[in-house]
């Protein structure tokens, strides 16, 4: 029964008193909710903020640097280290434009963790330069004119720098499978086959850089 305002002497609940009391403990639940998560919230973001140690010897350099363990080395290069040469594409390992070497080996760093490099010569687009001059390959591609948006350049320059250390004096098939990794969505698969022997051509000429 509704308290009646006229009469102090009647008992019940008013519409307004219920409406009160219901809403009062509608924030305290809400309140002891946030309270009960947040240490919980709070962990997982420590947790997740933990960091490894973690030496690169980077273009030659060491770097000494803290990473989260799930991070990738092509994270990390553009992230932390400002190397942005190492492009993310499809970020899977399918298009190639992170190809980065490992221990003269091309590797996608979008699928490798940073802390998998631990201790392991990595070199980029950035590393393959004398100072201001171009590298070998990269002169090759200049002057083959082996790009057109020029996205999946720097991957397609690293997996054909990759491919003549191995094979210094490669046919056109090892050349096609060298770059087999790497795509090009303009298709100037023409013009990066030529830049490659171009590449080789330099580097006998003047040298392994």
């Amino acid at each position: 029964m509704a308290d009646d305002p006229k009469d102090p002497g009647r008992k019940g609940v008013s519409r307004r008193g219920f409406l009160t009391s219901v809403g009062t403990g509608a924030l305290s639940a809400v309140a002891a909710s946030r309270v009960q998560a947040e240490p919980t919230e709070r962990a997982e973001l420590l947790e997740g903020a933990e960091l490894s140690k973690v030496t690169l010897i980077l273009n030659g350099r060491s770097r000494r640097l803290l990473v989260e363990p799930r991070w990738s080395l092509a994270y990390v290069l553009r992230e932390e280290l400002g190397l942005t040469g190492t492009k993310v594409g499809c970020d899977r390992g399918e298009c190639g434009a992170c190809t980065v070497l490992v221990n003269d080996v091309p590797r996608y760093a979008c699928l490798m963790l940073a802390v998998e490099a631990e201790g392991a010569r990595i070199e980029t687009i950035e590393g393959l330069m004398e100072g201001e001059a171009l590298g070998h390959t990269q002169q090759a591609f200049a002057e083959k004119d082996a790009f057109q948006c020029g996205y999946c350049t720097c991957g397609q320059i690293m997996a054909v720098e990759g491919m003549l250390r191995s094979s210094p004096n490669p046919s056109l098939a090892e050349i096609r499978n060298g770059v087999s990794g790497n795509l090009c969505r303009c298709g100037a698969y023409a013009h990066i086959f030529a830049a490659a022997e171009r590449a080789a051509e330099l580097k006998r000429e003047g040298g392994a850089s």
